[in-house]
């Protein structure tokens, strides 16, 4: 299988984005990158698309909401789906991952059946725009075990073949898995890759405490304890390796250059 192409997650750098977001992406640019992954990309549609375009990068995957149980109606849940989608068409995405479903949601069988299904009728008016839709894990996913596997490996068993998995593989770890092994049993599933290193802490996400992305003690991709070597090797159907940072001690452009450089020593660009 080729290997996967480099991309940032605009998340990394979402406090210098606030601050002068066209200089922000110039740098992104500067470093070698020339794709990044939005998020919270359906309220800056307007302006994002050129903002990006201007910094000589573009976006094929992005981060957006999918999965709330607040939607009103199925109405309401079909409306809120559109407007994503097209703000994605908008700016060349090719898939969507939800990033983040809360913790309370992964205990009962009932209720991890119940948001796969949702991500199942995702799919399918993601595929009216021909566009693939899919999930991005954290660590509370894998804190419950149902009928012998992890919550987010029962979740994964009931998703529609077209619906695939965004591995963030620090908090993967953080979860208790070995991140290899997890990747060898999703397999094919697998379309994406977040490359984060750091510390395994314990999951944050039940503990009922505030999180504070500070006591992560992520570092530069190779620095940290998370097996990303063999994890790239284990990923052969990844189309992207990602780059993440939820908080870095230092100037995140630096971690950033640093993870550049990491991938491109594994021929990744």
């Amino acid at each position: 299988m080729p290997a996967p192409q480099m991309a940032l997650q605009l998340y990394s750098v979402r406090h210098l984005l606030e601050t002068d977001r066209q200089h922000t992406l110039a740098q992104i640019s500067a470093l070698g990158l020339r794709t990044v992954e939005v998020y919270d990309f359906v309220g800056s549609i307007d302006s994002l698309p050129a903002a990006l375009r201007e910094a000589g990068l573009t976006a094929r995957t992005g981060h957006a909401g999918l999965l709330s149980p607040d939607a009103s109606s199925a109405d309401g849940q079909d409306a809120q789906w559109e407007e994503t989608f097209q703000a994605a068409r908008a700016l060349g995405l090719e898939s969507v991952f939800d990033p983040f479903v809360a913790p309370e949601r992964w205990v009962a069988e009932r209720d991890v059946a119940a948001t796969a299904d949702l991500l199942n009728r995702a799919a399918e008016a993601a595929a009216a725009h021909g566009l693939t839709v899919g999930y991005h894990n954290h660590s509370q996913e894998f804190v419950q075990r149902i009928k012998g596997v992890s919550a987010f490996e029962f979740f994964a068993g009931l998703l529609d073949p077209r619906v695939t998995l965004e591995i963030d593989l620090y908090w993967a770890a953080v979860g208790g898995n070995d991140p290899v092994s997890l990747l060898e049993r999703l397999g094919s599933r697998v379309e994406a890759l977040h490359i984060k290193d750091g510390a395994v802490i314990d999951d944050p996400f039940f503990s009922g405490l505030p999180f504070d992305p500070a006591d992560t003690g992520q570092v530069a991709p190779g620095e940290g304890r998370i097996p990303l070597d063999a994890a790239l090797r284990s990923a052969r159907h990844a189309r992207w390796a990602v780059i993440e940072f939820d908080h870095y001690d230092g100037d995140v452009l630096d971690g950033i250059a640093a993870a550049v450089r990491y991938l491109h020593a594994k021929g990744i660009r």
